[in-house]
């Protein structure tokens, strides 16, 4: 898939099919996610995946608004070290496998972390060590369904010169 295309054409997903990912596929997704950008090249990421659905069940019910990572056959939480610029970076390495993701042909969805309630009970279920910050679960796989929803259109956000 091409870039612009794998762009303009990604979605939210929050239905999965109960068909496992494999590996070389999640490996392929991390891959992406390590190459994102980063402020001074610090690169403060760590990627946990998150295969064992015991444990996924459980990260969904600590979710406010991601009761469905309970469907999908794998999770991906993204934790930052607490850098200048964690969330900036953090945030590009989310969509980088966000966009990795569907280029692959599968589905996923961004399901906050930094600013959430639950960020330390992740965290502890995890076993991720104090000094890292939560930046995103990313439940991955097969999906029935494309995804859809509104999108403004250019016309409504681009502004020349100023606002």
């Amino acid at each position: 898939m091409e870039t612009i295309e794998a762009i303009k054409s990604r979605r939210s997903i929050r239905k999965f099919l109960n068909k496992p990912v494999p590996k070389k596929l999640i490996e392929e997704i991390v891959d992406c996610a390590r190459l994102a950008p980063t402020a001074v090249n610090v690169q403060p990421w760590e990627f946990i995946v998150v295969t064992e659905k015991r444990t996924i069940k459980e990260i969904a019910n600590i979710t406010d608004h991601g009761k469905f990572i309970a469907h999908a056959p794998v999770c991906i939480a993204v934790f930052c070290k607490e850098t200048k610029y964690y969330l900036e970076d953090g945030a590009a390495a989310t969509e980088n496998i966000l966009l990795a993701t569907h280029a692959l042909g599968l589905g996923a969805c961004w399901v906050a972390g930094d600013k959430k309630s639950y960020v330390e009970e992740i965290r502890n279920v995890l076993k991720v060590p104090d000094g890292f910050r939560l930046i995103s679960l990313i439940p991955i796989g097969y999906s029935p369904e494309k995804g859809s929803c509104h999108k403004r259109t250019l016309e409504e956000v681009i502004h020349w010169e100023k606002y």
